[in-house]
C-alpha cells in the first residue's frame, strides 16, 4: 500500500509569513487551549507557509501530510511491516506526532478517504486520543501536540467535502489573497524583482483571480506569481515569463489560453 507522503521539520529560522489579520494571534490561543485548527482558502494563498511560520514561531515539530485519493487511515497510524523476517509495527506520521509532539498538519484534508476523518475524531474533543486498533494502544496527545487541516473550498463536492460533524470539531481560519500593496511586497521579497516590477504582476493576478468560476477553475497563486517573477529577475522576457509563470499552469485549453494572454496583454502591454 501507499505509504503517506510526509515530511517532519524544525526550522530553527522563521519562515517569511505576512499577516493579513489576527490569524496568528488566533493561532497561538488555540495552540494553548489544545484546541484543533482548520485552515479554509484557495489554492497558493499561503495556508502551508502560515503553519510552517506558526511552528517556527512556537518552536514545534513540523510533521506535514499531503493528503490524496490513496491516503488512508493505516498511512496516517502505521502499519505492521516485514524487516529483516521480522514483522514490526512502523509508525505512521499522525501516530508519531501523537507521541513525540509537535503539529501534525493534513493538507487538503478532503482529498484523502472518509476513513481518515473517522481517525482523527478522537484527537479534536476533549479525549485528545488515539487509538490504534492494531496494536491495542490507547495514545493520549501530549500538552505539546495539535491537529491543523487545511483544505480548499472552492473544489468541495458532494463526494469531497468536510462533514459538518468534522467541520464543528475544530476552530476555523479563513485565508484569502493578500492585498495588492501587501502581495508585492512578498512576491519583490522572494523573487528578488524591484516592486514597482512586480506591481503589474499583481496586478495581472488580480484579474485573473477574477475568472474564477467562469473560464477557470482556480486562480492564480502568489506561488505563480512568484515564479513568474523569479523567472523576469532571472532574465527572461516578461511575455514569455507571464506564459510560463502565470497562464501555462491555469488551463490546458487553448482558446481560454488565447483569452488569458489577451488579458495579460491588456494588463502589463
Amino acid at each position: 500500500m501507499k505509504a503517506a507522503l510526509h515530511t517532519v521539520t524544525s526550522a530553527p529560522e522563521l519562515p517569511a509569513y505576512v499577516p493579513s489579520g489576527r490569524e496568528c494571534e488566533l493561532f497561538e490561543h488555540a495552540w494553548r487551549r489544545r484546541l484543533p485548527v482548520l485552515l479554509k482558502g484557495p489554492t497558493g494563498c499561503g495556508k502551508t507557509r502560515f503553519v510552517a511560520h506558526m511552528a517556527a514561531r512556537l518552536g514545534l515539530p513540523l510533521h506535514t501530510v499531503a493528503c490524496h485519493d490513496d491516503l488512508t487511515a493505516a498511512d496516517l497510524t502505521g502499519r505492521y511491516l516485514l524487516r529483516g523476517g521480522d514483522t514490526v509495527w512502523t509508525d505512521g506520521p499522525l501516530t508519531r506526532a501523537v507521541r513525540e509532539g509537535g503539529i501534525c498538519y493534513l493538507d487538503e484534508v478532503v482529498e484523502a478517504r472518509k476513513d481518515v476523518t473517522v481517525v482523527l475524531h478522537p484527537l479534536t474533543d476533549d479525549r485528545r486520543i488515539l487509538p490504534l486498533e492494531r496494536t491495542g494502544e490507547e495514545l493520549a496527545a501530549p500538552n505539546s501536540f495539535m491537529l491543523v487541516v487545511s483544505y480548499n473550498p472552492g473544489y468541495q463536492t458532494l463526494l469531497k467535502a468536510l462533514k459538518p460533524s468534522t467541520r464543528q470539531r475544530f476552530v476555523a481560519i479563513e485565508f484569502d489573497f493578500l492585498p495588492p500593496e501587501h502581495e508585492i511586497g512578498v512576491v519583490s521579497a522572494e523573487s528578488g524583482l524591484s516592486p514597482e516590477r512586480v506591481r503589474p504582476l499583481v496586478g495581472l493576478a488580480g484579474r485573473l483571480r477574477a475568472l474564477k468560476g467562469h473560464d477557470l477553475e482556480e486562480g492564480v497563486s502568489t506561488r505563480l506569481v512568484v515564479y513568474c517573477a523569479t523567472l523576469i529577475a532571472a532574465g527572461m522576457p516578461i511575455a514569455d515569463a507571464v506564459l510560463a509563470g502565470m497562464i501555462e499552469p491555469l488551463t490546458d485549453d487553448a482558446d481560454v489560453k488565447a483569452a488569458l494572454l489577451d488579458v495579460a496583454r491588456a494588463v502589463i502591454g
